[in-house]
Parts: C-alpha cells; sequence; structure tokens
C-alpha cells in the first residue's frame, strides 16, 4: 500500500520500501541549504555550531551542515551540545563566545531555540543564528521574542512568499481554523493533492497503479512548489530561507537542488 510522508526529512524513511513516499525535501538538501545562505548571502566565514546530541533529526542536520560549510570554505569554530529539554544553555553559550563566531548553527527545535536566543543575547553575543524547519512555529517568538531578530531557517515554505498556490492555501486555511498555517500544514495539504493527481492518473485503485503514478510525479504545481519525485521515492523541490523579524517569519530566498 502506497504511504506518503508529508514531513519525514531523514533520508532512512523511504529506503524502507518502494512504496514509501515522501513530499518534503530531505535533511542532506536542508544541511547544504544553509551552508550555502551562510557563505554566499551572509557572506560568513566562521560558524559555530550547537546541537542537540539526544535527536537524530538535530545530528543528521549537524553534520550535512558541517560537511557543505567546510566544502564552501568555511571553518566551524567550534561544536558545543545539549539535550532536548535542557533550560541553561549558558555555559556552551560562553566557550562559543570565547571563539568569535560570525554566526551559529543550532539545528534544534524551536523549544530549545527560543531560550538559547535569550541567553545568547543576554552574554552578548549578538551574531545570527541559524537553523532547520525544526524551528517553524508561532511560539518560537513566544519563547524567543526579539532575540531572535535577524535570525534565518531553511523551511519548506513561508506563508510570505508569492507562490499563488500557496497564497490560495493561506487564505482558505485562515477561513476554516483561524491563524497561520506552518509548513507542515502546507507539506500535508500537498501530500494529499499528489496522492488525489496519482489516483486520477492511475486510473484505478490498485495499489500497484497508484505507486507507479506516484513515482511519475514530475513538476507537480503545490503550496510548498514545484514537486518531482525521483528515483529513491523523494521530493526535488526548492527550500526557502526564512527571516525572523518582529514576531514575522519573512520569506527571505529560495534555493534550487
Amino acid at each position: 500500500i502506497p504511504m506518503i510522508s508529508p514531513s519525514s526529512t531523514n533520508p532512512k524513511v523511504t529506503e524502507v520500501g518502494d512504496y514509501i513516499f515522501r513530499i518534503c525535501f530531505i535533511d542532506p538538501f536542508q544541511g547544504l541549504v544553509m551552508a550555502k545562505f551562510a557563505a554566499n548571502t551572509l557572506k560568513v566565514k566562521r560558524i559555530a555550531i550547537l546541537q542537540d546530541v539526544k535527536t537524530d533529526y538535530s545530528v543528521g542536520l549537524t553534520n550535512f551542515f558541517r560537511e557543505n560549510f567546510i566544502k564552501l570554505g568555511g571553518e566551524i569554530t567550534s561544536e558545543e551540545s545539549y539535550s532536548q529539554g535542557d533550560k541553561d544553555f549558558n555555559a556552551q553559550l560562553t566557550a562559543i563566545k570565547s571563539k568569535n563566531p560570525e554566526a551559529i548553527y543550532i539545528p534544534g527545535y524551536y523549544t530549545e531555540v527560543g531560550l538559547i536566543a535569550r541567553q545568547a543575547r543576554k552574554l552578548g553575543i549578538t551574531v545570527p543564528l541559524l537553523g532547520g524547519d525544526g524551528w517553524d512555529s508561532e511560539k518560537l517568538w513566544e519563547i524567543g521574542g526579539e532575540a531572535l531578530n535577524g535570525c534565518y531557517y531553511s523551511n519548506h515554505s513561508s506563508t510570505d512568499d508569492p507562490n499563488p498556490i500557496l497564497q490560495k492555501f493561506v487564505v482558505d486555511y485562515k477561513a476554516r481554523y483561524g491563524g497561520q498555517p506552518d509548513a507542515m500544514a502546507a507539506l500535508a495539504y500537498d501530500a494529499a493533492l499528489v496522492l488525489i493527481d496519482a489516483i486520477k492518473r492511475a486510473g484505478s485503485a490498485s495499489p500497484d497503479s497508484i505507486r507507479m503514478a506516484l513515482a511519475a510525479t514530475k513538476n507537480f504545481p503545490g503550496a510548498t512548489g514545484s514537486i518531482t519525485i525521483d528515483e529513491h521515492r523523494n521530493a526535488v523541490k526548492n527550500a526557502v530561507v526564512v527571516e525572523v523579524r518582529n514576531g514575522k517569519y519573512l520569506f527571505k530566498e529560495s534555493v534550487a537542488p
């Protein structure tokens, strides 16, 4: 039976079987996106990393970011760690500050990132903080507040993106549920649309026919961008970089595979 994951970014997910697909990009690409953004857009050469060693997500993103940033000529000044649920990051941030990085990459979840941002600013660390899609939540600003101004993270979509399909989704979502949809909502919407499209093209309810139609998906116009399924059943698509500014999550740029 075909299965589509809207949001599983770990590359191992689709390796389990030929019937497993995903609509989101994978972590190796997400790490590359922020490495490129740091090197080419922010023009920084020296970055520190603060990772959550208890989650495969954070450890994986750290590895992909480190590898690509070094390939682009960057230097990792230091690597510090924490565990999900921690509240005090002062020791790690003090160690990071002593190495004078130009930015800090924090591939964790918004629950810790907001606290880290506040504590970093209190210690006098003013450089940009960078992260991944684990930052994506309206609660990020509630936790971190103004300490997050001028920080950036990679994501699957941004409600600030002018993509007309996304903008229609945002309007419809607000009308039904109230509030802004996050990227996970947009990915789930796209997963349903891609599946419906595959069923129509298959002309059958046969799992094998639907699987083949899903595998043949090319340039499908979704809310999170144009979606093509590759030979590994992963979605080939752009990522976006989001800037946090005064409680808003602003579209900064789109990065192609």
